[in-house]
């Protein structure tokens, strides 16, 4: 599953042009497809949001020497694979071995464990950013459900054949479940106001 700009900006707290540079200057460059449109993977998405985490504490040329210190210790993984920790100073990996610092600087580490990318937080724009795994309290992301793209919890339905199929006009959140029996109208709902979020994105984009 490839997850177009408009969605991972949502889903990331990451800015669209922040999504630009990166891919220019190979800080993440999306797996998915590289180039028109850059497509990107779900493990793609877990390293953006921990790299908006990192950049809370830790400037973003830490975190990209960070980055790039990763294969020339041979830590050869997409970076969504690793636990990182930060003092502000210095960015460490949890290794086999326990923690490495990767960019060579001592100090208290603020660790980052995978719940914390996941939660919701405010990233360094002050923007808030959606909680990962429930971006809205009826959809959920699961990397084992049609590759990590949000769907209506307990159900292989994606948010946005909901939202779609509300969009049309002629059928009403409470009627969903009449077609989708696992899709509630409090579900459908959420569908349509995840769907309205990314697609402001696109807006934003436009304008």
């Amino acid at each position: 599953m490839s997850f177009p700009v408009d969605l991972t900006v949502t889903m990331t707290g990451v800015t669209r042009s922040q999504l630009t540079h990166w891919r220019r200057t190979r800080l993440l460059v999306p797996e998915a497809n590289a180039y028109r449109p850059p497509l990107y993977s779900f493990r793609d998405l877990i390293a953006l949001r921990t790299v908006a985490r990192l950049r809370l504490e830790a400037s973003l040329q830490k975190v990209r020497q960070a980055f790039t210190n990763l294969p020339v210790l041979e830590l050869t993984e997409h970076p969504s694979a690793y636990q990182f920790a930060t003092d502000g100073k210095t960015i460490a990996v949890w290794t086999d071995s326990g923690f490495m610092d990767i960019v060579k600087s001592p100090g208290q580490l603020h660790i980052y464990s995978f719940d914390d990318i996941f939660k919701p937080f405010v990233n360094k724009r002050g923007d808030k950013v959606i909680d990962f795994r429930t971006p809205r309290p009826k959809l959920s992301v699961d990397p084992h459900r049609l590759g990590g793209w949000p769907t209506i919890t307990g159900t292989r339905v994606p948010y946005d054949t909901i939202s779609s199929a509300l969009r049309g006009g002629d059928l009403r959140p409470e009627d969903v479940k009449h077609y989708y029996p696992g899709v509630s109208k409090a579900a459908a709902r959420d569908a349509l106001s995840f769907a309205d979020q990314v697609d402001a994105q696109r807006k934003k984009r436009a304008g």
